[in-house]
């Protein structure tokens, strides 16, 4: 028997989708039964408290959880986010209610005995509630007690070999898609520098120095299945170099319609009759830069002029294959909408090899040149991309020593002024002028 009425909430049941609601009675009827005879370490009512103070906050059109006192484990600036409820008497079992992050590995690959080992460190000493996974990435443990928390970060770093994540105004815990393991448009091992950074800066993961949050993620091809592009202050995307491969002959048995290639993958089978495919309609039409034709049964790609938008290849993925020469874009300043709104990210390293045996030395000297300027020029809870905004793309090109590409302009100049810099006009003009008299005045 529940222990409050959640009117309000059992409304979140009723729609044809899957519940938070009906999850969270589901969990809060396991402890009350405990047919396992768990030895909890929090209070067994907790999930019903739960859901009673969501219930009083839908009531109410404002939270019940109160804001103020910092909780945490020894040495550690980030991981957990300290949860305290306003409505203590009324809902003893979340007094407090804190949630810890836990690193996920690269890929979110798991074996079922850490999983079993996890959920049952969870059931003892928190809720028994997790998210797999938050919208940052992390394994989300949700709801635990104060004294609880060196005990499960305790568990997990000795006999589990796990970290904490990253919160707080430092490193979040970076992220990234399957890649190489799964996926044939990787262009890149995302496992590979996802690990690697995730190890290279543990310090700036755990002690919080930044000006606010910073986001890496990891996506092994412009299809961008981590969303890197809309959801982190610097996103890795996978590219090439060279020219998409095309199989002519496979071009022609998607345009004849041949059964053993559907357009999509296949992916509209099963749900409307799109009938024929029309390369025109759903290729070569749709191509963003208009580069691409198709003429007397060949497949024309202008690729200087391709944008690697990815869809003519998930369209016909056996006649298109990404190209050989390989590595991945740099993207930085994407954040959601909290000072001056959502951004997306903005292309600062065009193309760099991937390349583990130099320890990733072209990446991680672009990330210090960053965090070097962003921290020394950041107000508080200032984004990286806020930044840029306040003081200029040209400015970041500067700190970066990255010399400026057709790529990082978005759209021509829409006024006539052009500024130089004292030292361009005083000792660049000059000396121009002094060469040119050298080489060709005699």
């Amino acid at each position: 028997m529940a222990k409050h009425e959640t009117p309000l909430l059992d409304q979140l049941e009723s729609g044809p989708w899957p519940s938070f609601v009906s999850d969270l009675k589901q969990q809060a009827e396991v402890r009350a039964k405990n047919t396992e005879g768990v030895e909890f370490q929090i209070p067994q009512d907790c999930v019903d408290d739960l859901l009673g103070v969501v219930e009083l906050s839908y009531k109410h059109g404002r939270t019940h959880w109160k804001h103020g006192g910092i909780v945490g484990v020894f040495g550690y600036g980030g991981g957990v986010i300290g949860r305290y409820c306003d409505q203590p008497k009324m809902f003893p079992g979340v007094e407090h209610f804190h949630t810890m992050r836990v690193a996920q590995p690269a890929g979110k690959y798991y074996t079922t005995e850490y999983l079993r080992a996890l959920t049952k460190l969870w059931d003892l000493r928190g809720s028994g509630v997790t998210n797999m996974h938050g919208a940052t990435g992390d394994i989300i443990l949700l709801g635990t007690t104060t004294p609880q928390l060196e005990e499960v970060f305790w568990t997990l770093t000795h006999d589990m070999d796990q970290d904490l994540g990253g919160s707080g105004s430092n490193l979040r815990t970076p992220a990234d898609c399957l890649g190489q393991s799964r996926c044939e448009y990787a262009c890149y091992d995302t496992q590979a520098l996802c690990h690697f950074l995730t190890n290279e800066y543990q310090d700036e993961l755990h002690r919080p120095a930044f000006p606010y949050k910073f986001k890496f993620k990891f996506d092994a091809c412009p299809n961008c299945c981590v969303a890197s592009i809309a959801r982190s202050d610097m996103s890795f995307i996978g590219t090439w170099k060279d020219k998409i491969r095309i199989d002519q002959d496979a071009v022609n048995k998607y345009v004849e319609n041949d059964a053993a290639y559907p357009a999509n993958a296949g992916a509209y089978k099963g749900s409307k009759d799109w009938g024929p495919f029309d390369i025109e309609k759903e290729v070569t039409g749709l191509c963003p830069t208009k580069c691409m034709k198709f003429e007397n049964k060949k497949l024309f790609i202008d690729d200087a002029n391709c944008t690697r938008c990815m869809h003519c290849i998930n369209v016909m993925p056996r006649a298109l294959k990404i190209g050989k020469d390989t590595g991945c874009s740099i993207l930085v300043g994407a954040k959601a909408p909290i000072l001056d709104g959502a951004q997306m990210g903005s292309l600062l390293v065009p193309f760099v090899e991937v390349n583990a045996d130099n320890d990733y030395e072209a990446i991680t000297e672009v990330i210090e040149n960053v965090w070097d300027w962003w921290m020394e020029e950041g107000k508080n809870r200032e984004r990286l991309g806020e930044l840029i905004m306040r003081q200029g793309f040209q400015k970041l090109l500067e700190v970066t020593g990255i010399d400026a590409v057709p790529q990082h302009v978005e759209y021509p100049r829409t006024n006539p002024y052009i500024f130089w810099k004292e030292d361009e006009v005083t000792g660049g003009w000059e000396r121009d002028v002094e060469e040119f008299r050298k080489d060709h005045l005699r």
